[in-house]
This record gives structure tokens, sequence and C-alpha cells, in this order.
């Protein structure tokens, strides 16, 4: 699984003109699913999520979870985009959607099982993301 991890100062996402999920300071979390990806693979993510040491404190670097921060998760098949040959990406390293949904699910449960207030998007809809990077701090992740 792969997710690219952005801290943030506010995010949201949008579908068919609706707020569908937003959150103050915390993290967005563009999640990806590979073929080979599995439930294990979905919880040792959530925890890397929940437990990444981004936010600066006077005694040293917090994590969302030490916090009590907000996670936006939002599926993002292209993050397994081929791009090393000619102009077109392959998708061929993502998950069927069958497979992505329930692992991306497996996410967001949890992370609410750490006790980590979660917002998502819609599986599968064409979406609008929306952040202001704090920082900027971006990191992809992979387990």
């Amino acid at each position: 699984m792969r997710a690219v991890v952005s801290r943030v100062s506010s995010a949201s996402v949008t579908v068919d003109g609706a707020v569908v999920g937003e959150v103050g300071r915390g993290l967005l979390a563009l999640v990806g699913v590979g073929r080979d990806d599995d439930g294990d693979r979905a919880r040792a993510l959530a925890r890397k999520v929940h437990e990444l040491r981004v936010f600066p404190t006077e005694d040293g670097a917090r994590s969302a979870g030490d916090l009590g921060l907000p996670v936006l998760v939002v599926s993002q098949f292209t993050l397994y985009a081929d791009t090393r040959k000619g102009r077109r990406p392959s998708w061929d390293g993502a998950a069927p959607g069958e497979v992505a949904e329930p692992l991306v699910e497996e996410v967001v449960a949890e992370l609410r099982r750490r006790g980590a207030p979660v917002a998502t998007g819609v599986f599968g809809a064409r979406m609008a993301v929306a952040s202001v990077n704090d920082g900027p701090m971006t990191l992809l992740l992979e387990v």
C-alpha cells in the first residue's frame, strides 16, 4: 500500500458540489492499494500514518495520534501509476475496486480503533480535494 500524507492546516473533499469530508489541522492521506496488498498492510499503513511525528512542538515532534488530530483519508488508485514507458500511465499495479475498497475501509477502521477522528472521501467517485499544506510537509509512505 502507498499513501501520500500531508500535514495540513485544513483539507476537504467535495463530490457533486457537496463537501463529504473535511478536517482542520491534521493530516490528509491519499491512499492507494496495490494488487498484492492485504488487511495486514492496511493496518500497518494506518499505524504509520497515525504515529508519524510530523507536528513540531516545544519538546520535539509529535504525531496526529499524540495530539488527537484528525485524518482525512481519500482513496487514490493513481498512486500505482506506472509511467516508466511512453506518455500514457499504466494502472496495472493498482488493485481492482472490489479489492481496494475494503482495504481503504480497513485503513479508516484501524485509524478509528486507534482513536483518530477520521473523515473520508467517496470510493470511486470523482472528487475535488482541497488542502492547505502546513510547512509544506508531504511524505510518501509504503508498507
